[in-house]
């Protein structure tokens, strides 16, 4: 379980690891950033995880298309 720093919300945390891992190419281009595995590996509620995919898409490192999910965008 990852560890949350209990001084920053964790919203942020969790697009920070998404963020690093969008650089790493852990997460490549066009690949699924899937809430519902984030839900579970962070052990928070949905509402959580959409403030954080909400930030990376206002930073345009992923895109989201209704019905289908968010992509790491292309650079």
């Amino acid at each position: 379980m990852f560890e949350f720093d209990p001084t920053r919300p964790k919203w942020q945390q969790i697009a920070e690891v998404v963020r690093q891992r969008i650089a790493s190419g852990e997460y490549p281009v066009r690949g699924l950033i899937s809430e519902v595995k984030l839900e579970q590996e962070f052990g928070v509620a949905r509402e959580t995880v959409r403030k954080a995919t909400a930030a990376l898409r206002k930073e345009g490192l992923i895109v989201t298309t209704r019905g289908m999910g968010s992509f790491v965008a292309e650079r």
